[in-house]
């Protein structure tokens, strides 16, 4: 009788000292958090991000203009100018896949109205358009894309091919 108490109280204390340690493993370690984004950048920044903003939005005019930029989306496709243009129409309409840019904006509800009439969600929840899953370009779309607007970024020597 005596031995089995002292088991008892061996399992008690076992018990007892890992509630302990759990508890202060919880007070010793922090939690981690996501980005506060509720925070703007400071104002110089901002001036500075409004700056490349009206920037950008010169050179999307001038692919429109030559009919190298199509935009599924209402706001501007960074990516899309950055890469020379991109018609995101008839990538819709072809069902080969859409730039990221594109891809986030058409889950984040962006979508302009001509191309929004036509979208949905599957049972899994994927956009859909015209009743087909929206995807990401091939891999290597998305990597010739990325290295055409390196060059026309300045990052890459054309004749390299990277």
């Amino acid at each position: 009788m005596l031995q089995r108490g002292w088991k008892t109280l061996v399992v008690l204390a076992i018990f007892g000292a890992g509630y302990g340690f759990g508890q202060l493993h919880e007070q010793v370690t922090s939690v981690a958090e996501a980005q506060d984004t509720d925070t703007a950048p400071p104002e110089a920044t901002v001036a500075r991000i409004r700056e490349a903003n009206d920037a950008v939005k010169i050179a999307m005019e001038a692919l429109k203009s030559d009919s190298r930029y199509v935009s599924a989306t209402k706001s501007m496709n960074t990516f899309a100018v950055f890469a020379g243009g991109i018609n995101a129409i008839d990538d819709l309409e072809a069902g080969r896949g859409v730039d990221p840019v594109t891809f986030a904006g058409l889950y984040a509800d962006d979508a302009i109205e001509e191309v929004a009439e036509h979208l949905g969600r599957d049972e899994e929840g994927r956009v859909t358009y015209k009743n087909k899953v929206v995807r990401l370009y091939p891999i290597s779309r998305l990597k010739s894309t990325y290295a055409q607007r390196m060059v026309i970024l300045g990052e890459a020597d054309p004749t390299s091919g990277q």
